[in-house]
């Protein structure tokens, strides 16, 4: 049975908090015109945990992920990474934290690689666009290194096109720990996977918690994804039930 955590607590020592965060979308706010997804959400999730958040759809689960993650911003409140008041950040310095310090997995296969590279390039980008030297060793070995991680080891010179839909959601995971995020967000990392596939890419974001420390924060419909999490948010209404 997993808890749910709800008010936030030892801020400077979550990986991940959000304070009365809401996000209206359309009319203005105030004036009861819109839509509210997001209403007064407060959570704190502790350094090294894995997290899950589920709900139906139109829950509000999908606008929590975007705006504890930085990819949207809220309408009010605060969401920190770190310690880091996402919203004191400017569209540049946000830029970087989510490079540096926030990895990627997206339910979309075509959101998570660049088909144009190959799949060593795909698990090394987050590190080149810091300006790290492509064809350095200690980056070639990072890469080289989750590739093999991940069960892809001899396949680093290949294109995604030629991986299945389960082994391009593991290299998405590779690239998403290559810079030692604060914190992994997985949007449906299993949604279009078959359940041995899945069950392959949920072992790696637990592996990923349990072996490095890292803190996983996972959007899904699945009950059995969920059950892999320590904890369950459950959003329901644009709250956290």
């Amino acid at each position: 049975m997993k808890s749910t955590v709800r008010g936030v607590t030892a801020v400077r020592t979550a990986a991940l908090s959000l304070e009365s965060v809401s996000r209206r979308y359309g009319g203005r706010g105030g004036d009861g015109r819109g839509t509210t997804a997001l209403d007064a959400v407060s959570c704190a999730v502790p350094a090294g945990s894995f997290t899950a958040v589920v709900g139906p759809s139109g829950s509000g689960k999908s606008t929590f992920l975007l705006c504890a993650a930085g990819l949207d911003r809220p309408t009010s409140g605060t969401v920190r990474i770190g310690g880091t008041d996402l919203g004191s950040l400017s569209e540049a310095a946000l830029t970087r934290l989510r490079r540096d310090r926030v990895g990627f997995v997206f339910q979309s296969h075509a959101l998570n690689l660049v088909p144009s590279l190959s799949i060593e390039e795909n698990v090394v980008l987050p590190l080149v666009l810091a300006g790290a030297d492509p064809a350095a060793a200690d980056v070639l070995g990072r890469g080289r290194e989750l590739l093999a991680r991940v069960g892809l080891g001899g396949r680093g010179q290949d294109r995604p096109s030629t991986l299945s839909g389960g082994q391009q959601q593991r290299v998405a995971v590779a690239r998403a720990l290559v810079t030692g995020p604060d914190v992994i967000f997985a949007d449906e990392p299993t949604a279009s996977l078959d359940p041995d596939s899945a069950a392959l890419v949920l072992a790696l974001l637990r592996d990923a918690v349990r072996i490095d420390g890292r803190t996983v924060v996972m959007v899904t419909h699945d009950p059995a994804a969920a059950d892999r999490a320590d904890t369950v948010l459950t959003m329901r209404d644009g709250r956290l039930g």
